[in-house]
Order: C-alpha cells, then structure tokens, then sequence
C-alpha cells in the first residue's frame, strides 16, 4: 500500500471512528502471545465489559494485514505485536498503545533432518517468519545481523519466507523452509515433533524482557468513546490477572479458543511448554519500544526510528 493511499485511508478511517460507537471491532492473532484477546473473547468477559455496544471480533494472521485493516477503518482496537504498530506510528496512523499484553513467547526453531544448529548454520537456508515486516521478521533480521549474515533481499544467503504460523507445521513436513522465527504455541508444537529450538525466548533478544503484542486503538476512536475503551482495559487486566494466577484453568481455555480458530486442539504439555515461555502483562516498556523501533530501522522497514511518546496512552 503506497503511503498516500495509506495515509487517505486513516483519515477516512478516523473521520468514520471519531463518533459515538454502536460496535467495538476488535482485531487479534489466534496465537498464545495473543491469549489475553483469547481468553476475554471465549470468557465473554469482553462483551460484558462494554454492555449494550457490540464486540466485533476479527481474526489476522499477521501484523502486515491487520495494519491494513486499520488503516482502512476496519479495526477500533487491537492486539498486535510492536514492531507493525511502531511502523502505523512513523506512516502517521492516528494509533494510541494503550497497554502491553506479553513478552517474549517466540522461539526459532530448525527442521529437525536440516543442518542448522546454530545462528550461523542459517546461512544459505530458508527461513520462515509470519510475515514480512512483522515482529518476529525483525528479530530475525536482528538475529542475522547480529551473526554476520543477511537476507537474500539485502545482498545475503538467507531466504526469509512469509507463512501463516499455523500453517508452519506444515511447511515444515514438506520441507518447504529450514527454520522458522515462530510464536507459541507454534514453536512448542513444532518441537514436540522432535524439531530443535536454537534460539529460546530468551535468547531472541533483550534476554526476554521484550514485547511481542500490545494493545493499539485508534486514536480517535479513543477520543470519541473514553469510557468505552477504559471498560475495554478493565477486561484485558482482568484477562491478564486470569492468565498469571490461574495458568492451568487459562490453558484449557485457550486450547478451547485455539481449537474453535485453527480447528487444531493442542496437547496440554505443549501448551504448557509454550506458557512457559511467554510472560503476560499490561505493562509497556517503552524502553523495549524505542529499542524495538531501532531494530525497525536496523531492519530497513524504516528510515528512522520515530518519536514514539507522544502515541503511549497518558
């Protein structure tokens, strides 16, 4: 999408949200790092929470098409990972983030018949990642970097492929890629098949302290419908506060939510490996988010890093 359709696009779109909302379309991932947006929406604590306004849940696969649903006036709020809403703040999106939602929660792992043990092995490999531009794309590129390698596109060896986490699994028994920057539970999947981690939660970056979805509106929506949006972050600290004091219960009913999105029910093992691996919060470093968009720049998504205080909530 060329940046002045984009930007026509989010002043329709904040023209349409800055009145009085009937309906609340919300945007989500069905992934763990997603789960407090899975546990309001199969607890129906969500719609509790806004009363006689409609929720409108919307299924994304990636940050990439879900960014474009925003531009375009299809979502209000949205669960979505930083390094997509960083890219909204620096096109001029009327985006606000309003919280974190978790950290960490992504794991690389390599096709267990491939040759790649390490970082460096990646070199000549084919590596997936949901899609291009999204937060584990970046963190792959950092990775990269970090190993003296590139991407294909930037004069490098390694080929960097966009694919659905929940069709991974599969591309892997086809032996479309060698690897994959994937979050959970997809990762925790993919090594019960017997396939290697090589690079943890925590040693993706920034030793895990890192955000990998937030919560985002639209800034306007925002400004029309305050009590509504307030009554929207009551229940996603509520969903939170479920996720951290009461994990066993939370997992059944993610695996629930999971099953109903992907059609897939997960072994409970793997999902409690993947909860493991993933920290649910409402906080949001912006620290982690200034960091975050130096790796949007690193990655050559950006020419450079915005100022990103004046979109945290006040």
């Amino acid at each position: 999408m060329n940046r002045t359709l984009f930007l026509l696009l989010a002043l329709t779109a904040s023209a349409a949200s800055a009145q009085a909302a009937t309906t609340v379309r919300l945007g989500f991932f069905p992934n763990l790092t997603h789960a407090p947006a899975l546990v309001g929406l199969e607890r129906g604590t969500f719609q509790k929470a806004l009363g006689n306004v409609k929720l409108d849940p919307r299924e994304f696969v990636s940050g990439t098409t879900l960014t474009e649903a925003f531009a375009a006036g299809q979502i209000d709020i949205a669960y979505v990972g930083p390094g997509p809403a960083i890219s909204a703040a620096g096109r001029g999106m009327p985006v606000q983030f309003l919280a974190g939602a978790a950290e960490a929660g992504a794991v690389l792992v390599a096709r267990k018949d491939s040759t790649v043990k390490t970082y460096k092995d990646l070199a000549g490999k084919n590596v997936a990642v949901p899609s291009l531009g999204n937060t584990q794309d970046i963190s792959l590129r950092h990775i990269l970097n970090e190993s003296g390698l590139k991407s294909k596109t930037d004069g490098g060896s390694v080929t960097i492929t966009p694919i659905p986490p929940t069709d991974v699994i599969a591309a892997f028994a086809g032996k479309r890629v060698d690897a994959a920057l994937v979050p959970e539970p997809w990762g925790a999947a993919l090594e019960a098949q017997g396939h290697r981690v090589i690079g943890t939660e925590k040693t993706v970056w920034r030793d895990g302290r890192y955000p990998t979805a937030i919560v985002i509106v639209n800034a306007k929506f925002a400004q029309a419908n305050p009590a509504l949006v307030a009554a929207f972050l009551k229940a996603h600290t509520d969903a939170v506060s479920y996720l951290t004091k009461s994990p066993a219960a939370a997992q059944t009913v993610v695996n629930a939510k999971l099953q109903k999105l992907t059609g897939a029910k997960l072994d409970l093992r793997v999902l409690q490996r993947a909860f493991a691996r993933t920290r649910f919060t409402t906080a949001l470093d912006p620290e982690a988010m200034k960091e975050y968009s130096a790796l949007n720049v690193e990655a050559g998504y950006a020419r450079s890093a915005p100022d990103l205080t004046p979109f945290f909530r006040k």
